[in-house]
């Protein structure tokens, strides 16, 4: 008789990472030889892929490959019965020989869930032509209505044992790195203390969109709780001391406080820090957000608190006082749809032992167009400086706000602790805004700093999220001229100027779809827009010097968009459905 079984009641609560499967068809009428050479060839894409594929905290993603060739039915049954156990939710095949679409790929995709990542990568082989099958199943696949990604790529068309070229491992780990961001958050949750953003409808938390489109879950806690456990002196004491101390080295008489009231309000700052750490980890959240103004630290109705600046920088930075962490994006003003940006810009950057990259979260400040910005120089008597710099020619936006600016962006990628914190101080924050008190953080970011900068936004009408984005660098102002920037805004929180590669100064004050953005550094195209595919996320680039299509640096569009009437036409069915 049939008995049910009883699970363990002590089982871990951490999320299982995805991981990838990678295997091949094959024409069960060839020779042994080339079964081989095809067999190895499975190994040699599992190899090329396991050292490049990371999580944000640096582990590595976990990659497996079957030796068995899918030749049939009876083949592809068994591969997906070793994939799903070994938790395989991404799916990489790589053919070089022929084989009949139906009775190998599609019978193993049956197995798996209709969005499951499907890449198919080959060398432009003629003996035993993998690329012809790689053509019939990408075209039996978009006739269906599937999204998949081919990888037409390079390796030797003789040999046992070939090698493919390094440009089709890179093609192939941008599109592994989107797939695995893509899978790897479903189930995931976020952690937003309050409720929204400042009455900002472009921040709101969009729970059942964001649940139906990227699988991530919302939790919402009052902030309540965070100031009652902060009354409670909810953390650890040693630890919180260790932290003031860690800062104290670091920064000294960087740290503005006047009396006895100003340090409690920083070491309040910090118990939130180590408080709200705690909770997000008990949740296994990815993520965070503090609303903070208005109940919160601004309103004098209320018992204003000390601002959050030092909690949300310490959260997106790659480091603090027990040494090198992941960064953990987290939002200011619980602007929901910054933080989610910054956390699908984090996981695509993830690179092995180094995690992911830090992210930046910046008001839409000053957007300083080339005249306006030669203006100023001209009146501080600087109207011949750099006449050749990036900022002269296509003028930049003053990124700045007060909260959640990763320490990191006080120095250049790859820097120590000690020369990013060198550039870091800790002024009090601007008692308008902040009744609470508390110390705000800043610097200026270095210049020469590239990566992508962009922003979710949200549609009720089509039901789609979209991300305007362009690449991005980072420009340095000199000293005088810097400061006087800084001035024209908030000269006591993080500055990051920033100019877009296509967008003019006056297209990105007319299509910035909300009132923060974001950049991170070291995230390239064809990976992000891989991630929009599989994520069916429209790509929103209304720059005029921007081509439709930059070869070497986008993705192929997949085919599905062509036979479906385009992008834009193929994701707004997929959002209905």
């Amino acid at each position: 008789m049939n008995t049910p079984v009883r699970l363990d009641d002590r089982a871990p609560a951490a999320p299982l990472p995805p991981a990838v499967g990678v295997f091949a068809t094959c024409d069960p009428r060839i020779d042994q030889a080339s079964r081989r050479r095809a067999a190895n060839i499975v190994e040699m894409v599992a190899e090329a892929l396991a050292p490049r594929l990371a999580l944000p905290d640096g582990s590595p993603v976990r990659v497996v490959y079957s030796p068995i060739l899918v030749d049939g039915e009876r083949q592809a049954d068994a591969v997906a019965r070793q994939f799903q156990a070994e938790g395989v939710r991404v799916l990489v095949c790589a053919p070089d020989t022929w084989a009949f679409p139906q009775l190998g790929l599609l019978s193993l995709l049956a197995h798996f869930p209709w969005d499951t990542p499907i890449n198919l990568t080959c060398g432009n082989s003629g003996p035993k032509p993998g690329v012809v099958f790689t053509h019939a199943a990408h075209g039996a696949l978009a006739q269906c209505g599937r999204l998949v990604h081919i990888n037409v790529g390079n390796w030797p068309d003789t040999g046992e044992r070939p090698q493919m070229s390094e440009k089709t491992a890179e093609a192939l780990v941008d599109w592994a790195a989107a797939a695995v961001t893509y899978q790897g958050l479903k189930g995931r949750r976020v952690v937003i203390f309050g409720h929204d953003s400042m009455g900002m409808e472009t921040a709101l938390a969009h729970i059942i969109p964001t649940r139906r489109t990227f699988g991530i879950e919302i939790t919402r806690l009052d902030m309540k709780l965070l100031a009652d456990m902060l009354h409670k002196e909810a953390c650890d004491r040693r630890e919180l001391e260790a932290l003031r101390a860690w800062l104290d080295d670091h920064l000294g008489d960087r740290i503005e406080l006047r009396d006895a009231d100003d340090r409690a309000r920083l070491d309040q700052s910090l118990a939130m820090y180590l408080i709200t750490r705690d909770l997000l980890e008990e949740l296994n959240a990815v993520g965070g957000g503090f609303m903070s103004q208005l109940e919160w630290g601004s309103d004098p109705r209320g018992m204003p608190l000390p601002v959050a600046d030092v909690m949300e920088s310490l959260f997106n930075s790659t480091f603090d006082h027990r040494g090198r962490k992941a960064p953990l994006p987290f939002a200011t003003e619980a602007d929901v749809q910054g933080l989610l940006t910054m956390l699908f810009f984090t996981w695509l950057t993830a690179a092995p032992e180094k995690g992911g990259n830090p992210p930046l979260f910046m008001d839409f400040r000053k957007v300083w167009e080339p005249w306006e910005i030669a203006q100023l120089a001209e009146s501080l008597g600087m109207g011949e400086v750099e006449p050749e710099a990036l900022w002269r020619k296509r003028g930049f936006v003053d990124g700045d706000n007060s909260g959640s600016a990763s320490l990191d962006w006080a120095a250049r990628p790859g820097a120590s602790v000690e020369e990013i914190m060198a550039g870091v101080s800790l002024p009090l924050a601007d008692p308008g805004y902040f009744p609470g008190g508390g110390n705000s953080v800043t610097f200026i970011s270095p210049g020469g700093i590239e990566g992508l900068a962009g922003r979710l936004a949200y549609s009720a009408a089509s039901n789609l999220f979209s991300l305007v984005w362009d690449e991005a660098a980072t420009v340095e102002l000199p000293r005088k001229l810097a400061q006087a920037v800084c001035n024209t805004s908030t000269p006591t929180w993080p500055h990051t100027f920033v100019t877009p590669k296509y967008a003019t100064m006056a297209e990105y004050k007319q299509y910035t779809p909300a009132n923060h953005f974001h950049m991170t550094w070291g995230l390239n195209p064809a990976r992000l827009e891989f991630w929009m595919d599989l994520a069916n996320v429209l790509s929103v680039t209304p720059w005029q010097e921007r081509p439709a299509h930059l070869p070497g640096v986008d993705r192929p569009q997949p085919l599905l968009y062509l036979l479906e009437g385009g992008e834009v036409q193929v994701k707004r069915s997929r959002a209905q459905t």
